[in-house]
Order: structure tokens, then sequence, then C-alpha cells
């Protein structure tokens, strides 16, 4: 079987550009000079706007004789006000591109002032649910490129953002069908020095990912393909990567499973997301924390939808029982290994009846309900948080 060595550089031209292999962050500023960008700014979060990968994007640029800037009053959830926040520093500062940099917050919020900076408006013009505005394409937005420093949102190929609508307090697919990436740079190295806590937050994230996309009852071979690969990838490397933190190939393998898991959810998705994306815009819990709570009991909740579906990826996971209570205990058995903690209470989230059904309505209408593996209506969400509250495993 073919091992790839994960020390090296690889591209690859699929559904964007992506460029793997470490320390090719240094390639930004050629990248931008690429696509005419001269003035970049860069998008991240409050928490990342010290840490080294922004400089070194900084130096990127600078080495390439471009300019660059860096905009970080970004949220773990990002918001529409962040989102103008940014677009107001974008126009000040007279760039004309955005660098995308760090977990899927700076991605997210990255995406959403790419989004703006195209035309005037509101950012719900460009609601996931809404009819596409087709008086916009590719060339009315600026250049964007994205780089993860964490190995499980997997936001950095494609256009998607979830942002928080501050009046609602509801989280909100934006988008547009012509504003993609225009690269994603996939570099192992600046994931590094991810605390043990995010590594395996994230990474839980990146699980989620591929198991609900792959879940969704549809026919989309090439999503599934990549939901199943990303699903042993992240399976093999997060235990990896736990016990090694410095290990190259491990994080590489995380990275490149968490951006196949990314791309194969464009499929869809299902109730660990509708539910935490919720949970996350009342609370600003952290979304990958929360998904990793929730993921047993929806994968109870949908047990006898994805009977099909639990010996595929019971294999991609090397396990030698492939029924649903082993691939069940196995999932369990790695959240226990991460320290998952066990029930939302547990992660700071507190509410009472009225909480509950009132989260319940709105992860009803959020997109990833629709694909579920498994119906759900406002009642059976509901029981599904209750009973989170107290135990989700």
């Amino acid at each position: 079987m073919f091992v790839p060595d994960l020390n090296q550089s690889y591209d690859w031209s699929f559904p964007i550009p992506l460029l793997y292999g470490p320390g090719r962050l240094a390639e930004l500023g050629a990248l931008c000079q690429c696509h005419g960008v001269t003035n970049a700014l860069i998008v991240t979060d409050r928490a990342s706007r010290d840490l080294p990968f922004v400089q070194g994007a900084l130096d990127a640029l600078a080495a390439a004789g471009l300019k660059g800037a860096v905009f970080s009053d970004v949220a773990p959830n990002p918001t529409d006000q962040n989102a103008e926040d940014g677009l107001a520093a974008y126009r000040a500062g007279g760039h004309d591109g955005v660098v995308a940099i760090g977990g899927g917050s700076g991605m997210d919020a990255g995406k959403a002032i790419s989004l703006l900076a195209g035309k005037a408006g509101d950012i719900w013009r460009f609601d996931y649910d809404l009819e596409v505005d087709d008086s916009l394409s590719a060339g009315d937005f600026p250049p964007l490129f994205c780089i993860p420093t964490t190995s499980g949102t997997g936001a950095e190929s494609e256009s998607t953002a979830m942002v928080t609508d501050t009046k609602a307090l509801t989280k909100r697919c934006i988008w547009h069908p012509t504003h993609h990436p225009r690269a994603a740079i996939l570099d192992p190295v600046v994931t590094l020095g991810l605390p043990p806590k995010l590594t395996a937050w994230t990474g839980i994230d990146a699980l989620v990912h591929a198991i609900e996309a792959y879940c969704v009852p549809d026919f989309n071979p090439l999503c599934d393909g990549m939901a199943l690969q990303g699903l042993e990838l992240v399976s093999a490397g997060l235990p990896q990567v736990m016990q090694d933190p410095a290990s190259i190939p491990a994080r590489g393998t995380m990275i490149v499973g968490s951006c196949l898991a990314g791309i194969a959810f464009l499929k869809g998705l299902g109730l660990v997301h509708s539910i935490s994306h919720m949970v996350g815009a009342e609370f600003d819990t952290h979304h990958g924390l929360t998904n990793a709570v929730l993921l047993p009991i929806v994968l109870r909740y949908n047990e006898a939808a994805i009977t099909a579906k639990v010996r595929p990826m019971s294999q991609a996971m090397g396990l030698e029982t492939t029924d649903f209570e082993s691939f069940y205990a196995a999932v369990c058995a790695l959240l226990d290994d991460c320290d998952i903690p066990r029930s939302l209470a547990d992660i700071g989230v507190e509410t009472d009846e009225a909480g509950i059904q009132r989260l319940a309505a709105k992860a009803v209408r959020d997109a990833a309900t629709g694909t579920n593996a498994a119906e759900a209506g406002v009642p059976e969400i509901a029981d599904l948080i209750r009973r989170s509250l107290v135990a989700a495993r």
C-alpha cells in the first residue's frame, strides 16, 4: 500500500488549488502576487492575533514586496458585527484581497468580509436559504485565500461561512455560488503550537464532519469517498497527534483529513451541527467541543437510519467488528481519550425548558437538520437537547 511522505509538499487542484506541505505558509506572498493582490487584509480571531503564524503571514507578504495588515476583532463564534467591522477595516486600509487564517472563526470571518467587500449591502443578502443574487459574479469579490491553523473546521476549500445573527441569536450560513477561495495553504507546521484541548476539539470536529456527511441520505459518491478517506485519516491521526504533538506526519495526516471531511460536507450535515450552531449562538461555546459532546446522542438517535453506513465507516476506522454498537463504542472511546465532557452542562450550557424549546425551534430550521439521516422535528430535537444537558453519552 502506498504511504505518502507527509514531510514533503504536494499540490492538488480539486475543488480549489490546495498547497500542502511543511513551511508552505512562506508561499503566501507569491500566491497573492499571482492573483494581483498588493495589499492583503489578514483576518484572524482575537485569540490568534499574537501567534507566530500571523507574523509568518505578514513576513511572507513583505518578502514578496506586498503590504498587509491584520484584523482580529473576531469572536469565537463570528458575528454580523465582526463582519461589518472587518469590512470597515478593509476599506479604510485600501485592501484588495483577504487572507483568512486561523480556525473556523478566523476563516468564517474572513470569508464574510470578502463577501461584503465585493458589493455594499446587508450581510444577510447572502443567506444560504435565500434566493441567490444572480447579478453578482466571481469578479465582484476580492481574492480570498484560506489558511487553516487547526485540523478540524475544513472550511478552507469552500465559500460558506457560519455567522451569528446578533439580533436573533441564531447562526446563519452565508455564501454566494461564485465566491470561492482562490487557493488554500495546508501547512502542518502552523498547527504545531495548538494546545492539546484545541487539538482534540478541532480533531473531533473533523471526525463529525466526515461521519455526518457520509450519513446524509443522498447519492454523492464524490463526497462519500472523501468522507470515508477523511474519517480514515482523522481517526488514525488524532490519537497519534495527541500522543506526539510535534510529529509533522501526524499533523499532516490531520490537516489533510480535516480538509477532505470539509469538502465532504458540501453534501450536507446533520443534527450534531444544527443543534451545535444554536447552542454556540446563544452560549458562545466552542463549536468543535459542542459537536464532540453531541455526537454520541445523535448517533444513537440515527441508529436505525444509518445501518448500511456503519460497515464502511467501521472499516475506514480500522475496526475489527462492524456493527453499530462496536462503531458507537469506538467513537465514545476516542471521545474519552480526548477528555471530551459528557454533557452540555459540563461546557457551561444551562437553560430551562423554555430555553430548550427555543433552541429546538431554531435548530429545526437549520439546513443541517434537513439533511440529517433520520427525520426530526422540534419535539425530537428538544428531547436530544434536554438529555444532552445531563448526559450525551
